[in-house]
């Protein structure tokens, strides 16, 4: 194997503190650094921003970390690849009444997508994120799979799920075996401009972190299409909704329905435009199926498995045995009931701290 001075890494570099000290991690290993920092604004319908994820600022932040660490920086147009895949999927999915989750098919489709695409057309070994994840490799089952990092509060692996074989054994992650505090005390030694700026936590793409307006700028025909439509509560019509897009499963705020008793969205109709409700006790549910499967640890599931499935993002996970039906979907059943199970979100599967793979939540069965 070639010593690491020999082999080329292309950084993906955000501008913030995670991806900045990944590259220094990465440089003071011996690496050869391409950093790269992904332009996918520059629509004339969705307003840009000034700050966070994306913008202006985070390009300039990432280039003069690069610069200050001794490394090419560049900047990669996938404009037009993210919004036929991962914006265009994003409305798509709210029009089926879904909750899509847009970061995990972003980190498929472009981060190691198109991404590595380019990195493999420039001859880099291997690309590398900010992730807080861990890359592992079974030797007796010859699979690579993502791990949980050390620092469970900021541990991402629930959002990488989708990563092939193929991507896996060209990734790295830096930051996997260290505590957030840490990659930020490493950020002010190395007098980083990023070491102090929180974390974004809202969607790069939607302005002013409200999904509903960038469906209304990209078809604003629809509010008026779908407004008006019934709530229902046990067969009851008790109230009209807002259009069904302005939902989501669980969601008991701005339902302006007047029962005396708080209710929960249930179900949403989107063929019927309807909305249903029910008391708390109506959103947990012990089963669901989930499609567009990936496995990462095995290659596929051959008996009823075990496993701690998270149905979002800040799940802590629950104990479930989960049963691959074909190749594109898994039955997952929870040892207790779960509240809120939303289609359009993603199910992780892990083993452990190792994960197993995941889906897209579909059809809640019981």
């Amino acid at each position: 194997m070639a010593e690491k001075s020999q082999k080329t890494v292309l950084v993906a570099m955000s501008g913030g503190v995670d991806s900045s000290v990944a590259a220094h991690l990465l440089a003071e290993e011996g690496y050869n650094l391409i950093g790269v920092t992904m332009k996918t604004w520059g629509f004339d319908d969705i307003p840009e921003k000034d700050s966070g994820c994306c913008s202006l600022e985070t390009i300039y932040s990432a280039r003069n970390t690069a610069q200050l660490l001794g490394f090419p920086h560049y900047t990669m147009d996938f404009t037009d690849r993210f919004n036929e895949v991962v914006i265009s999927n994003f409305i798509e999915e709210y029009l089926k009444g879904h909750t899509p989750n847009p970061c995990v098919l972003c980190n498929k489709a472009i981060k190691w997508g198109a991404l590595l695409e380019k990195a493999e057309e420039l001859g880099a070994d291997y690309i590398a994120t900010g992730h807080y994840a861990q890359v592992n490799y079974n030797n007796s089952l010859n699979r690579y799979h993502i791990s949980r990092a050390v620092d469970l509060t900021k541990d991402q692996s629930y959002a990488l799920w989708q990563l092939s074989q193929h991507s896996l054994a060209k990734t790295l992650f830096p930051l996997g075996g260290f505590k957030k505090t840490e990659i930020r005390a490493i950020a002010k030694k190395l007098g980083l401009k990023s070491a102090d700026i929180p974390d974004s936590q809202e969607i790069c793409f939607v302005p002013n972190d409200d999904y509903r307006q960038l469906i209304q700028i990209r078809m604003p025909e629809l509010k008026h299409a779908i407004e008006g439509g019934d709530i229902i509560y046990h067969d009851k019509k008790i109230g009209k909704h807002k259009g069904y897009i302005n939902y989501t499963i669980g969601q008991r705020r701005g339902l302006e329905v007047s029962l005396g008793k708080p209710v929960y969205v249930s179900k949403i109709d989107a063929e019927n435009n309807v909305i249903y409700v029910d008391d708390e006790t109506g959103i947990y549910n012990t089963e669901f199926t989930c499609s567009e499967i990936n496995l990462q640890k095995f290659e596929m599931l051959v008996k009823q498995t075990p496993a701690v499935v998270k149905i979002r993002y800040k799940d802590k996970g629950s104990p479930a045995i989960i049963q691959q039906l074909n190749n594109n979907e898994i039955k997952v059943i929870f040892d207790e009931p779960k509240k809120a199970i939303t289609p359009g979100q993603s199910a992780v599967f892990y083993d452990g701290d190792d994960l197993i793979g995941g889906g897209i939540i579909q059809k809640i069965t019981n």
